[in-house]
């Protein structure tokens, strides 16, 4: 157990796994490597997660419209509103260092939002306190703390940490939980909507993994210990010729019948539950389904009314977000 002091007289314990009083089995293991188990008995991750269609999509959806969006910056003036060129403008619009665009590091950054809750960026300025660089950071390697009423960003890489006051990070939370520093992953938070999809997921593949083939049983006039093993090799033969020649007839040695004693697809609901599916993730992003390939209850009007919805209840949120915080720490 490892313990952690932040400045203001409370003390946080953390699991460590060099302690063998924690099982290898405990909820604070699965806590440490961001490992979530649903009700479904799925260990939920943020790589499995991606897995799932409906997920991979909305995230790459909503970080891609964000990051596409135009990023300008303008100055007040006797004039008015007049348009910066040079200096923070190449750093917002262009690039934000001289390895990353800015195009990508805004998709990056809400792309870890979408995921682990939090996207974390570096700002480098000059002696003379002018922005030059912004640098993405890892969330997974940044502990937050809070000294006094203050907050730091301790960052650690290449075995060394490099403490950043708040004034310099630009933090994109998903939601914060009520100690203003932690934040919820809507990965985890939802993990039991996202291991379902992934159940029916993977249920799905497995019916289908035998060539299309569900578990069966084989009957016939079998009177031997080795009759039974013949007519199952001679079955297992038979699939795989067929599925060689692509035939789509199954044709059986003499004899022999198959009843299937597996679950049919159709009575199981398996497609209406990866639909339903769909829709949980729809909800977790506050994204229209159409926007998830979903076409299901999509008409003409409709469709076009969740365009707007999507831009004023979801993108706008996020833009907000984005604008708000730069203007508090660039500006």
């Amino acid at each position: 157990m490892a313990f952690k002091w932040f400045g203001n007289g409370k003390v946080e314990a953390r699991n460590s796994l060099e302690n063998p009083q924690v099982p290898i089995s405990s909820k604070a293991i699965l806590d440490l490597f961001n490992i979530t188990t649903s009700a479904a008995g799925v260990n939920v991750t943020y790589d499995n997660a991606l897995g799932v269609p409906a997920v991979w999509a909305a995230v790459n959806f909503i970080a891609g419209t964000l990051a596409g969006l135009p990023l300008h910056v303008y100055s007040k003036s006797k004039n008015g509103r007049e348009k910066v060129n040079g200096g923070i403008q190449a750093v917002l619009h262009d690039a934000v260092n001289d390895e990353t665009s800015s195009f990508e590091w805004r998709k990056s950054l809400f792309e870890q939002v979408l995921t682990k809750g939090r996207g974390l960026s570096y700002i480098e300025r000059n002696q003379a306190g002018k922005v030059v660089n912004i640098w993405p950071l890892n969330p997974d390697n940044t502990t937050i703390e809070r000294r006094d009423v203050s907050k730091f960003y301790v960052y650690e890489a290449n075995g060394k940490k490099i403490t950043y006051s708040a004034k310099d990070i630009i933090d994109i939370p998903f939601m914060l939980q009520s100690d203003g520093i932690s934040v919820y992953s809507p990965i985890q938070k939802c993990a039991d909507a996202i291991g379902l999809a992934i159940a029916a997921t993977n249920y799905g593949s497995k019916f289908l993994s035998n060539g299309g083939v569900p578990p069966f049983a084989i009957t016939g006039n079998f009177t031997t210990a080795s009759a039974l093993e013949r007519a199952s090799k001679e079955f297992q033969e038979a699939i795989k010729k067929s599925a060689k020649e692509n035939k789509q007839a199954l044709v059986l040695p003499f004899g022999l019948d198959i009843k299937s004693i597996g679950g049919d697809p159709e009575k199981s609901q398996l497609v209406e539950l990866q639909r339903f599916s769909i829709e949980q993730v729809a909800r977790i992003y506050s994204i229209p389904p159409t926007f998830l390939q979903d076409l299901t209850h999509g008409t003409m009007s409709n469709t076009e009314q969740q365009d707007l919805h999507f831009m004023k209840h979801t993108l706008k949120r996020w833009i907000e977000q984005f604008e708000q915080e730069l203007n508090l720490k660039i500006f």
